[in-house]
């Protein structure tokens, strides 16, 4: 049996990974046990065990580390705090998964990627919308297609006005893009600074590899909770709405035909439709075989570059007003 702990029981650890992991706990008796939660409010930990049927509540990740015998433990701590707190764990040759971003500065997630090969220790950095299933049955669809010659992403939000949106969260959408279109090699970022915005927003072109071209557009303030993901190629299109939001389908086209449609229903667990649930899966799927889960920080690393590149080059445009 596998044995899980978490660190950090704050709302994202219980929707996005504590949900998850109750659920898989309950659907594969005597695959994982959930042993422990720690946060540094050891009350909210002991309502979080009593919530998801974890073990043990500590406040201290030290003491948790020295008691408890574990074969894998989540890392969902804030993000000044996560490079830190992965380490120790990476160190202790404990595999782990990483909630994203991967530290706050460019510097921070090279330092977490230097450790991680030292160490070499098993670990996912937690990326739910590589796990999206609505989207890898396009990408399966797209490959029996032909090759993609367009992608284009939307990420829209209500209210999102931090000044680090774009690595912290928008790294989403264009890692996800990576993870259908294959590595980019060059971008450019339009940034609108317009009257009556309470938050920047962005328009960026992106190159491929492959040859295909692509385009992301974040507008986190825009009124509303979507993501949308567009697949072009000659004589096919799909259509994948997504990630964060209440709208769930996808959509393929083929000569002029729709040939799939499908639609979540409203009762469908949000772990399920979101990808958390599914990435679980490959984390225990790799404990229990002795395999590496991915994707790991090396994987992940090149979307954060391109987002902390733009969030850079945002900073210098300021300075340069001043």
């Amino acid at each position: 049996m596998v044995r899980l702990a978490i660190v950090g029981c704050g709302e994202h650890s219980r929707s996005s990974h504590a949900a998850p992991l109750a659920r898989y706990a309950a659907q594969q008796p005597g695959e994982i046990e959930l042993v422990a939660a720690c946060d540094l409010n050891r009350d909210r930990a002991a309502e979080f065990c009593q919530a998801f049927g974890f073990g043990r509540a500590y406040s201290d990740l030290e003491r948790m580390l020295a008691t408890e015998s574990i074969d894998g433990c989540v890392c969902v701590m804030p993000m000044e705090h996560i490079v830190e707190g992965a380490i120790r764990l990476l160190e202790r040759h404990i595999p782990c998964v990483i909630e994203k971003p991967l530290g706050t500065s460019l510097a921070e997630a090279e330092k977490l990627a230097r450790v991680a090969r030292e160490t070499d220790t098993p670990h996912m950095v937690s990326v739910n919308r590589r796990f999206l299933p609505y989207l890898n049955s396009a990408r399966l669809w797209i490959n029996e297609m032909g090759p993609l010659q367009y992608v284009r992403a939307t990420q829209v939000r209500h209210a999102r006005s931090e000044p680090d949106f774009i690595w912290s969260t928008a790294i989403h959408v264009l890692d996800a893009l990576r993870h259908i279109a294959g590595e980019i090699t060059d971008f450019d970022a339009e940034v609108q600074r317009r009257p009556g915005l309470s938050a920047l927003w962005y328009v960026i072109s992106l190159r491929f590899e492959s040859g295909a071209n692509g385009r992301i557009e974040v507008l986190p303030t825009a009124g509303m909770v979507e993501e949308s993901y567009e697949l072009f190629g000659e004589g096919f299109r799909a259509r994948i709405t997504a990630g964060s939001g209440t709208q769930r389908s996808l959509e393929c086209w083929q000569e002029g035909q729709m040939v799939v449609e499908a639609k979540t229903s409203d009762d469908e667990p949000e772990d399920l439709r979101n990808g958390a649930y599914q990435e679980v899966v490959e984390f225990v799927r790799a404990l229990r075989t002795g395999t590496r889960p991915r994707p790991g920080i090396e994987d992940i690393l090149p979307s954060a570059r391109i987002c902390f590149a733009i969030a850079d080059s945002v900073a210098q445009q300021v300075i340069a007003l001043v």
